[in-house]
């Protein structure tokens, strides 16, 4: 049990929720600075792809670890102590002189957010019931969303604004002020909690994690232009047998009621297996899809950084509409109904953005894309409100921290992994085309909508199996 069930209050919600946005607003911040840090740092495409992806695979290797030391240490301790690490990694993105001491900072930034992240959900978790806790993980899975959006109209208007002639540099001094007052008010706003039987660190776990997560990663990033030599064959092979030994540790750790990383006794819960799948299959192409989309616009089709940020207004409005009335769809409908739902709006989206690129091409501007990506807004909003819901549903509160390390590991893992290989297959399209982006653009929507067909085929299916056993007024997660 934890030791704390005092509300947060507003003040205390919307401290947690503001840490919640810095870092997934740096999660996308870095692509509307693509064309800027290119020029700036001379850095090349894959060097671009880690410099997003680097910052995602920190934060999802460290998740779990942040999740257990504040189950332990208490969790406004460690999120305090995350604001604290993301806020000077912010200040140190900003002075980087080259990109190797800006992919430096961006791995600190990244474990600092891990270290933020899991406290939130947490502490909404066992903190708030009823109505109040049901509107709370909404706003948590929508401002998610919607900070995504911002991260990309608010950097892109940074980079453009060239305040004090720093650029790109703006887009992460900004984070600083907001830590600061964060930190300010935190101790006084948000409520202690932890657990009353500290759990142990799965160490091992956490090491394999990591290396599994740099094996997909560098590969799928450095392969294009390494021309997939044996050195990364072998690292992707490798992931095989090192998934087999996490597997091996896991149940190992559990048996000895040791904790591990990922306990494979919430695994077997058929929402937390859902919710899984929807973090690889969602958010890879999420990230991927906002990575690839600015590279487009800035590189090929020439937009300045302000420009291509504004080429998502009509995205980041219709999110947040979507977020906003997702609760109340939610309160008199199946959460699967809702996925399905945000599934076809989004792939109707996805079909119009490829009818779009395919007639207007090289002359797209952001009034032309924002139909189609408005679509695509809306959709996906559906789809965040459902995620966290389908995976919390069956959580005991002594379980919180573990499930939704589960869940953010994976989710932060998949916008990690997003833009190495979807970016990866962007940048071979171009080369197969000879430069020509709106061929590999609409090859990359394609490779996308398509995943959203399996995605919403497999959510079908996983209705079904749900409802099997219970009554014919069964609704999952509502």
């Amino acid at each position: 049990m934890n030791t704390s069930v005092v509300s947060p209050g507003r003040a205390g919600l919307i401290l947690l929720l503001t840490g919640q946005m810095l870092p997934l607003i740096d999660t996308s911040i870095t692509n509307v600075a693509l064309d800027s840090i290119t020029h700036s740092l001379q850095a090349t495409a894959t060097e671009l792809e880690l410099i997003v992806a680097l910052y995602g695979v920190a934060f999802a290797v460290c998740l779990a670890l942040g999740s257990k030391l504040g189950d332990n240490l208490g969790r406004r301790r460690l999120f305090m102590t995350g604001v604290a690490i993301f806020g000077l990694a912010s200040l140190l993105c900003g002075l980087a002189g080259s990109v190797e001491q800006l992919l430096a900072a961006r791995i600190v930034q990244g474990a600092g957010a891990a270290l933020i992240m899991p406290q939130i959900l947490a502490t909404l978790h066992v903190t708030l019931k009823g109505t109040a806790h049901a509107k709370a993980i909404s706003l948590f899975g929508g401002i998610g969303g919607i900070a995504f959006i911002v991260g990309q109209m608010g950097g892109g208007w940074l980079v453009s604004a060239d305040i004090a002639g720093l650029g790109w540099r703006n887009a992460f001094f900004i984070n600083v002020p907001i830590c600061l007052v964060v930190l300010a008010l935190s101790q006084r706003y948000v409520p202690e909690t932890r657990r009353d039987t500290p759990s142990r660190i799965d160490w091992q776990g956490t090491a394999l994690l990591a290396v599994i997560l740099c094996c997909l990663l560098f590969p799928m990033a450095l392969g294009p232009q390494w021309h997939w030599s044996w050195p990364l064959k072998v690292a992707l092979f490798a992931i095989i047998p090192l998934g087999y030994l996490m597997v091996l540790n896991a149940r190992k750790k559990e048996r000895e009621d040791a904790h591990p990383l990922i306990p494979p006794r919430l695994l077997q819960l058929r929402s937390i297996r859902f919710g899984v799948l929807i973090a690889l299959l969602f958010f890879s192409v999420w990230s991927g899809f906002m990575f690839c989309m600015a590279l487009t616009m800035q590189t090929g089709l020439g937009m300045a950084p302000w420009q291509s940020g504004n080429s998502f207004i009509a995205l980041g409005v219709t999110y947040f509409i979507s977020a906003w009335f997702a609760p109340r769809l939610i309160a008199r409908y199946s959460t699967s109904t809702i996925l399905l739902t945000g599934l076809a709006i989004q792939i109707i989206g996805l079909l119009a953005l490829i009818a779009t690129f395919r007639v207007w091409g090289m002359s797209n501007t952001a009034l032309t894309l924002a139909p189609a990506t408005g679509l695509v807004g809306y959709g996906q909003a559906l789809i965040v409100n459902s995620f966290y819901r389908i995976g919390m549903r069956d959580i005991q509160p002594d379980d919180a921290g573990a499930a939704s390390a589960i869940l953010s590991t994976l989710q932060q893992a998949a916008l990690g992994l997003g833009p190495a290989i979807f970016g990866a297959i962007l940048l071979h399209a171009l080369q197969t085309h000879h430069g020509e982006y709106t061929r590999a653009i609409t090859l990359f929507l394609g490779v996308e909508t398509a995943m959203m067909i399996v995605l919403a085929l497999a959510t079908v299916r996983m209705r079904h199996r749900l409802c099997l056993p219970v009554v014919k007024s069964c609704q999952l997660a509502k």
